[in-house]
Order: structure tokens, then C-alpha cells, then sequence
């Protein structure tokens, strides 16, 4: 029986993460940047009214009130957009549109509220000063600047940066594309009436959820049968279009050798049991011409998310461009617990903190992770039993993996 880390160590050294993909700053969204991008001009490229008003020179208005205005003539106007020059003589006022150039000399914008709103003459009741409601050049972005760094994961306001920096495409790492089967005689679709005999697929579609969670684009076949010819051609046909493949309902028993079977000549099947609970029967290989990783997970749902959490997420966030394992917890438990001698244990709980002193709390919610589909809703972590350990007290710390989104 092979341990969880020589077994995971065995999954990420051969690990292959795609080649990064140069696609439109919208569709990067979410992906993690494969490249530094460097302002190539700065934001904004001119200096332009901030709202709608009149553009003054700050030394003219000096001084204006309520008691005592300044009226001046207005001379032109500007319109956002505009490409049309304008020189602003002292004394003079421009109409402008929030957005436009302001015109030469111009070092104001005075607010259409302070006004009259006159077309010809302008009265103006409040001084404005230098700079006031005025977007210099650069005063977003300057040019030089880093807009987006090479690693960081692109949101809305990496958008707003490439765009502002002239930027409509990204060098990004891709979502890399997992396909679920599920495989089985006894399997119907969940838009079916199950027949005596029959169950519902369902251990594909929380498979098929975790992995768009985890980032991943997904892919999910109708279920097949269990021979070994339609597990192999079930699996043969998803490979050229997959980084990752699951087959649910093959983890052991049975399906399993009949998976293994059909499997062989593309690559072959390593089902050594991994000491681990639940989830110990489950089968890896790589297939293929392009030696996809292609793991075979049972198909009770509760248990291959586990599987799921432990050696294909990895995968997913190496792909992403991310470092595999992500960041545990370390929690009180709030009930004993216990586990199988020689055996790493995941037990589904769920992450509190407590009203007392803010200590992270670890309410496990049941033994194992089989037969749990009901609170499956309720678990945010999972907790982790070393192969030593056979028995937690209530108060001892636990080390807790997130699960899902978390």
C-alpha cells in the first residue's frame, strides 16, 4: 500500500502545465498572468475636464463669490472627444464637456453649479484653484508603470489596468480542461426515472462542480457501461481534448478491473491501493500519445470529492499556475474522532470560529467520507488524521484542508 504523499509526489513529477495561451484581456478574466505588462502610455494621455464646465485660468476667478462674482466672456466650446485645438486668452472662458481636452493656457475647470451657465458672458460665484476638477496627464497611470504583474490572478481591475495601459490581449495560463465519465450498467441519467436495479449518475456532477471551482474548464460525457471496451473507448475518445480525465465508478472490485483492462495499451493502470480513508481502491495512469493523467476514482460522490481535494486539484492549480497545495488550517476540535491504524483519514468538517476568543474551531461531521452525501453542503474543510494517529480527543488541534471555493 502506497502512502498519500508518495502516491501525490508520484502525480505532480511528472505534472505537465500547459504552455501559456495569448487570448483577449476579457476572456483573462480570473486566469493567472504569464507575463509582466509595463504601461506603454499613461492614463490620462491629456489633460481633460474632470466634470461638466467651464475651463479657466485659475488666476482669473481668484477671489469670486456670491458677494463678489467674476464675469468673464465665453469664448468656445469643447466637447469630449474633440480634436479640434483651442487657446485660452486671459480673461476668457470655455465651455467644456466632462472628458475633453482642456485648452491651452486653461489650468481650471470651473463646476456648471458655480455659474450662471451663461453661453456668451459668464458669471462665476466661487474661485476655483489650480488643478481643481481637472485629470492630469498621467494621473492615473504613468507611462512605465506595471499594470499587470507576471503571476497575479486578472480581475476587473487588472482589466481596467490593460486596457488603460493599451493592452487587448494577455499571455495568460489556461484553465486546463478536465473530463468526468461515469461508468457503470447499473448508472441512468439524472433527467431519468431510475428502474429497479438503477441509480442516478451523480458522483460526475459533483466531480464535474469541484473542478469549475477549482478553475478548470469542464467536459461531461453521458454515462457508459462497464466492459472494458466501453470504458476504453470512452476514455480514448475524451483524451485528445483533456488535460485531466476522472472515471467515476471504477476505483475498485470489478469496474475497476475491467477499466484496467480496457485501459492497458494506452498506457496502463497503476491501481496500487493508497493508504488513505476513505478512497484507498481508486486507480492513476497517463495515456495516451500525450500521457494525460487519467485517474479512477469510485462512485459514491462524498468519496471522490475527497480524491478530487487530494490529487487532482493539485493538478488544476499547477495548470493555473499556482502552487499545488494549498494553505491548511490549524483547529480545536469540538468532538473526538477516530481513525484506521496505518491509514491517512479526511474527515468532512466544517471550519468555524468561536464567540469566545476567535479560536478556530473543527466540527467534524462524520467518520468518513462515505455515505455522507446529505451534510456534504455543510463541509468547508477537511480534516486530516496522520497514519499514526488513531484517535482525537476533543480540544487536541487537527490540520484542516479547505474544500471547495475556500
Amino acid at each position: 500500500m502506497r502512502t498519500v504523499t508518495d502516491h501525490l509526489s508520484r502525480i505532480l513529477d511528472v505534472a505537465v502545465r500547459p504552455a501559456p495561451v495569448r487570448v483577449a484581456i476579457t476572456d483573462a478574466q480570473g486566469l493567472r498572468s504569464a507575463e509582466e505588462v509595463v504601461a506603454a502610455r499613461p492614463l490620462p494621455v491629456f489633460d481633460q475636464a474632470a466634470i461638466d464646465g467651464y475651463a479657466v485660468r485659475s488666476v482669473d476667478v481668484a477671489g469670486a463669490s456670491d458677494a463678489s462674482p467674476v464675469t468673464v466672456p465665453v469664448v468656445g466650446e469643447i466637447a469630449a472627444g474633440s480634436r479640434q485645438p483651442l487657446r485660452l486668452q486671459p480673461g476668457q472662458a470655455v465651455r467644456v464637456a466632462a472628458g475633453a481636452p482642456l485648452p491651452t493656457l486653461a489650468d481650471a475647470v470651473a463646476p456648471l453649479g458655480w455659474t450662471d451657465g451663461g453661453a456668451a458672458r459668464l458669471t462665476i460665484r466661487r474661485g476655483v484653484p489650480s488643478a481643481g476638477f481637472v485629470r492630469r496627464v498621467g494621473e492615473d497611470v504613468q507611462s512605465g508603470d506595471v499594470a499587470v504583474r507576471e503571476g497575479d490572478v486578472v480581475g476587473s481591475a487588472q482589466v481596467a489596468m490593460l486596457a488603460a495601459a493599451g493592452r487587448d490581449k494577455l499571455l495568460v495560463h489556461p484553465r486546463p480542461r478536465v473530463s468526468v465519465v461515469s461508468v457503470g450498467d447499473e448508472l441512468v441519467e439524472v433527467s431519468r426515472s431510475a428502474a429497479s436495479g438503477q441509480v442516478a449518475d451523480v458522483c460526475s456532477h459533483a466531480v464535474v462542480a469541484a473542478a469549475r471551482e477549482a478553475g478548470a474548464e469542464t467536459n461531461r460525457p453521458r454515462t457508459v457501461g462497464g466492459s472494458a471496451a466501453e470504458i476504453r473507448g470512452a476514455v480514448e475518445d475524451l483524451l485528445p481534448a483533456s488535460e485531466i480525465v476522472v472515471v467515476c465508478g471504477a476505483g475498485g472490485g470489478t469496474p475497476a478491473a475491467e477499466a484496467k483492462s480496457g485501459l492497458a495499451d494506452l498506457g496502463g493502470i497503476d491501481d496500487t491501493r493508497v493508504a488513505m480513508h476513505p478512497g484507498s481502491a481508486q486507480g492513476y495512469g497517463r495515456l495516451g500519445p500525450d500521457a494525460v493523467p487519467v485517474f479512477l476514482f469510485p462512485s459514491h460522490p462524498a468519496t471522490a470529492l475527497v480524491l478530487f481535494e487530494v490529487f487532482v486539484r493539485p493538478l488544476i492549480r499547477l495548470a493555473l499556475g499556482q502552487e499545488p497545495l494549498r494553505r491548511t488550517w490549524t483547529a480545536r476540535l469540538t468532538s473526538p474522532i477516530v481513525s484506521p491504524a496505518g491509514r491517512r483519514s479526511y474527515i468532512p468538517a466544517r471550519l468555524l470560529r468561536s464567540d469566545d476568543d476567535g479560536e478556530l474551531l473543527a466540527q467534524p461531521l462524520g467518520a468518513s467520507g462515505t455515505h455522507l452525501l446529505a451534510v456534504l453542503s455543510e463541509v468547508n474543510a477537511l480534516a486530516v488524521i496522520d497514519e499514526d494517529v488513531t484517535e482525537m480527543t476533543v480540544g487536541e488541534h487537527v490540520e484542516l484542508v479547505p474544500r471547495g471555493r475556500n
